[in-house]
């Protein structure tokens, strides 16, 4: 077991960190926080806006001051945007204050679910697969130092993900009450 309490997801694009997230966190009682979308609350800009006028390295700084006050509360449940991992100051954030979660996803299955998705700003160039492919070697090494437990996605849906994922957490995962 290892108590935390938080429990914050990471992954790549379309591995399912909202939607299996919203699940989970309404098993565990715990409050749902999409860390992009919070950035967006805070700023008033779309992430996609955040990129175009102050480029990665802005919304990364943003992303990391995001996360921290996110992870000083208690009792939620933080589904990370994928490139939160980059930064070392947010892997250690995260394995300070929560127990965390690596939602895998294969390259094919991330182009089947991300094909209409016009969105993320990683993503709008023709190469799309070579993108994908670029951040999942950069990436998943730093998902993996990062996680206490990894989980691969890839051909379920987000419910039949929630229901293989909850009695994992339930034995691997204990839920630490804040100081």
């Amino acid at each position: 077991m290892n108590p935390s309490v938080n429990l914050v997801l990471v992954g790549p694009m379309g591995a399912g960190k909202t939607s299996i997230g919203k699940r989970l966190a309404e098993r565990f009682g715990l409050d749902f926080v999409d860390l992009d979308q919070a950035i967006e609350a805070a700023t008033g800009a779309r992430v996609a806006e955040i990129f175009e006028r102050e480029g990665e390295a802005g919304f990364r700084e943003r992303e990391e001051r995001q996360l921290a006050a996110e992870l000083e509360g208690a009792d939620r449940l933080v589904a990370t945007g994928g490139g939160a991992v980059l930064r070392e100051a947010n892997r250690t954030r995260m394995r300070q204050r929560g127990y965390v979660l690596y939602l895998a996803v294969s390259v094919d299955e991330q182009l089947k679910r991300l094909a209409n998705d016009r969105t993320r700003p990683l993503l709008q160039r023709p190469d799309r697969e070579d993108a994908l492919r670029a951040m999942a070697a950069l990436r998943a090494p730093l998902y993996a130092e990062v996680a206490d437990l990894s989980f691969d996605s890839s051909g379920l849906t987000p419910s039949q993900a929630s229901e293989k994922l909850i009695p994992q957490l339930r034995d691997r995962w204990w839920r630490a009450r804040a100081a």
